[in-house]
């Protein structure tokens, strides 16, 4: 923090100041001497520069009470009409929209009672100047205050639903609960490249377009490739063995993971970010699983011990029972897993992969018998497994790999890999996989590889199962999964609503700002099921549809009524310099510098 003068400066009554150009002009002189969180007791009676967003404002009698909310953490502001603050600087504060963003500059002071709204709940700020930097739009797609209420809370009040959040998500970002969730995230790979890095392993970056889809094709998406076909990595596997193979002995690896797998799961994603690391071993490939728990566990401490705030912001709102773990990790061999499954009433065979309900019991199973929410699971059969693990020399019944678990759920899966061409050649023509396919895999084993092992970990999983959260989505900045690719470059829109499209002759369409925006006709106007306008467009109609114009066309779009645009700036209200669209019913059009925004009401329709 920067020294605070107690030095008092001329008092500025921006009574005048509602235009932001202007308000930023006078405020040049601003100097923020202080984070939101940083202001406490200890600077009682100093005067500062803050600078946040107006998450709330009530007006009391002459008195005005605002919520400034920077990150996590928020302070109260106070205005009291007086000699020195006019009822007009107080209507102008009351006035300003939430979510803008202000500079606040004030006297720090200790409250006689903590404000328990408010992370600095033993001080407010006494308001001297007060300035716009950055206006919000009056109306909000959604109510912060309802983004940051408990699901679980009793009260009838409004909480905002997951798809909700993600069609916002850059209001949803701005909760304590989302910034909580992001810093720590932050921290996970921050712990993850340090403790590798001390122990000699090197950092790499891997190609994420491939010629050959991974593992012979499965769950792969296949993108155009100039004149010919590429695939998007599911996996950075062959190219961290390749690095084993050309004596880099200890690697990993941060970046994309794609999966093509239609799987509308809470824990999974079409795109990830993946934690990867390959290890050489000397001995035995439990030198690579002790390698990887201990990882774990220092995670575990560095999170505990550096994240309190974040973990206790993300409390507030999805309440979740401690995580627990021991100092040395626990390691369970897949037939005790089948003993306690079975002793729990579980049918579960010998040979068999765990199913979700199995794997979620079993984790309860080993809370409570050893007090642990992480542990390894060392064995699988062979049969569950790639073609390219490890058999156990001992059993060839069993494989040498292992999964990890947090709360009952996957979060890394990794196994020794076979090293030998001729052994691989076998174990893929057993499994009936094309030699053809895989040839280039193999070719990288051929000039010697030493024997090696290593795993891949989902960093949006790890986050959720940490801090306990339902969905995995609250742990990824923009998901991706099978019914979701939005936002994206450019404007992509979307509705699950159903929409009546219609396409009358209407000379203007009125803004509840009392202003008109003319238009030319034909205008399209998109209207969902609760009678609001999302879409208003003038379209260039495209031949396909030439026979609608300059008449009403109304008809039902479900689920499928996209537009994209190649480029495009905010301003007001959105502009762009060309959207495509096509309906359900094969319908296309194309449109020049569109606008549009949801609190547009068409009339006379």
């Amino acid at each position: 923090m920067k020294n605070c003068s107690n030095k008092r400066e001329k008092i500025f009554f921006p009574h005048s100041c509602f235009s932001v150009i202007a308000a930023l002009q006078v405020n040049s002189e601003a100097d923020i001497s202080a984070e939101v969180g940083e202001i406490n007791a200890e600077i009682d009676g100093k005067e500062i520069w803050i600078r946040g967003r107006l998450h709330d404002s009530r007006g009391k009698g002459k008195n005005c009470f605002v919520k400034i909310r920077h990150r996590i953490h928020s302070v109260q502001a106070v205005l009291f009409v007086g000699a020195d603050i006019s009822k007009q600087f107080v209507k102008f504060v009351q006035s300003i929209p939430k979510e803008s963003i202000v500079d606040v500059y004030g006297l720090v002071a200790r409250t006689p009672q903590p404000v328990t709204a408010c992370t600095q709940s033993d001080v407010e700020i006494k308001v001297h100047r007060f300035f716009i930097v950055s206006q919000a739009e009056l109306r909000l797609p959604l109510q912060l205050e309802d983004a940051i209420r408990p699901d679980n809370d009793q009260e009838e009040l409004a909480v905002v639903k997951l798809d909700t959040r993600l069609d916002n998500r850059v209001l949803d970002l701005r909760t304590p609960t989302s910034q909580a969730i992001f810093r720590l995230q932050g921290g996970i790979c921050e712990a993850f490249r340090s403790f590798l890095s001390f122990r000699g392993f090197t950092e790499i970056h891997t190609p994420k377009i491939i010629s050959v889809a991974s593992e012979g094709g499965a769950n792969v998406f296949e993108v155009s490739y100039f004149k010919g076909h590429a695939y998007l990595a599911q996996s950075p596997q062959l190219y961290k063995q390749m690095a084993i193979a050309g004596d880099f002995d200890r690697v990993f690896t941060i970046g994309s993971v794609f999966r093509a797998e239609d799987s509308n799961t809470h824990r999974h994603l079409t795109e990830f970010i993946g934690l990867d690391l390959e290890m050489a071993f000397h001995f035995h490939y439990h030198e690579v699983i002790q390698t990887i728990a201990e990882l774990f566990i220092e995670l575990f401490k560095y999170l505990q011990g550096n994240f309190v705030a974040e973990v206790e912001a993300v409390r507030r709102q999805y309440p979740a029972e401690p995580f627990l773990f021991t100092p040395s990790p626990l390691i369970l061999q897949y037939p005790q897993a089948v003993d306690m499954l079975r002793a729990a009433g579980v049918d579960q065979g010998d040979e068999d992969d765990l199913s979700t309900p199995n794997e979620k019991l079993l984790g309860r199973l080993v809370r409570e018998k050893y007090l642990t929410d992480f542990y390894v699971l060392d064995k699988y059969p062979l049969a569950v497994r790639p073609f390219y693990t490890m058999p156990d020399p001992d059993d060839a019944k069993y494989s040498n790999s292992f999964d990890m678990f947090m709360r009952g759920e996957e979060i890394l899966s990794g196994a020794q890999r076979i090293h030998e061409p001729s052994l691989l050649t076998e174990r893929a023509k057993l499994l009936g996989i094309e030699i053809e396919k895989i040839q280039s895999y193999i070719d990288a084993f051929r000039f010697g590889c030493p024997p090696h092992a290593g795993g891949g970990i989902g960093l949006e999983r790890v986050t959720m199962l940490f801090l306990g959260l339902s969905n995995v989505r609250l742990c990824s900045l923009f998901p991706r999964d099978p019914k979701r690719i939005t936002p994206c470059e450019g404007i992509e829109f979307w509705t699950i609503h159903k929409l009546r499209i219609i396409c009358p002759f209407l000379p203007m369409v009125r803004c509840p700002s009392a202003l008109s925006l003319l238009l030319l006709p034909p205008l399209f106007i998109a209207i969902n099921a609760h009678q609001f306008v999302q879409y208003v467009y003038n379209p260039r109609p495209t031949q396909s549809l030439q026979q609608i114009e300059m008449q009403r066309i109304e008809h039902v779009v479900e689920k499928c009524y996209r537009g994209w645009c190649r480029d495009w700036m905010l301003e007001c209200h959105w502009f762009c310099d060309a959207i495509r669209g096509l309906d359900n019913y094969g319908r296309c059009m194309e449109c020049l510098r569109p606008r549009g925004s949801a609190c547009f009401e068409c009339f006379d329709l």
